[in-house]
């Protein structure tokens, strides 16, 4: 009776005993140890799990975002009003693109100008007649204000086009530069003017608000201050991809 329990045990000790130690198989008075083989040890699997560089690395860049709920902050600084100031900068630089740095001719690329008169500063499709008389020529026509001529010359010559207006009386002609690759690059050198322009807008706004924060450091925690700090440094981050996106876009479009 214990010889039969004794093998029907030995399957379950061959796998709990090291090799060295296996399950004697007992005939009679002799006791004689299995083959290895026939009690095949199994051992325990440990793995140990490391991270890698790359996730170690991923897991350094990652910053955790903040999102302040503007009501509970507006005591302090208005996170909206702040949020209406860096997106009004982006605005304003898709305006300038697409006044300044068009590659085709159109009348209406010569109505953001600026005049400067005697009388105070008017747009100047308000002061002439704009007229394209082909591709590479525009005509403006000052009939209803001549005593302005002088003025609109000047704007036309100090311009961000770099325009070289021909004067016949009342008459302005407008040659446009041709699309050369030269031309094409200078806009582009335009453009990344106008970004710089408006990244510098963008930290302006950033540190006003970050100024306002702090002067309303009387009776607010500075684990607050911290986070709202965070929160308009996060926002002019954000505003700051897109100029950057706005710039890559108006290049490959200029370059062709």
């Amino acid at each position: 009776m214990a010889l039969s329990h004794l093998n029907l045990l030995r399957p379950v000790l061959c796998r709990c005993l090291p090799p060295v130690l296996r399950t004697p198989l007992v005939t009679g008075s002799r006791v004689s140890f299995l083959p290895e083989a026939s009690c095949p040890m199994v051992l325990p699997n440990y793995a140990r799990h490391y991270a890698t560089k790359k996730s170690k690395a991923k897991a350094k860049g990652q910053t955790a975002k903040v999102n302040i709920k503007g009501a509970l902050v507006e005591d302090i600084i208005s996170l909206e009003e702040v949020k209406e100031d860096m997106a009004a900068v982006l605005t304003t630089l898709k305006d300038d693109f697409s006044r300044n740095l068009s590659i085709r001719t159109s009348p209406g690329a010569l109505d953001h100008i600026i005049v400067t008169t005697k009388d105070g500063k008017f747009p100047l499709n308000q002061l002439g007649q704009i007229s394209m008389k082909s591709p590479q020529l525009l005509v403006v026509n000052m009939t209803g204000f001549p005593e302005a001529t002088a003025a609109v010359t000047r704007a036309l010559q100090d311009s961000s086009m770099r325009l070289n207006p021909e004067v016949e009386g009342t008459i302005i002609r407008v040659p446009v530069p041709k699309v050369t690759r030269e031309h094409r690059e200078n806009l582009v050198k335009l453009a990344k003017q106008f970004s710089n322009k408006a990244k510098d807008s963008m930290r302006r706004v950033r540190s006003n608000a970050i100024t306002q924060v702090k002067k309303s450091k009387e009776g607010v925690s500075d684990d607050t201050i911290h986070l709202i700090e965070k929160q308009v440094q996060q926002m002019a981050d954000g505003y700051a991809a897109d100029i950057d996106k706005q710039l890559a876009t108006k290049t490959k479009e200029l370059l062709g």
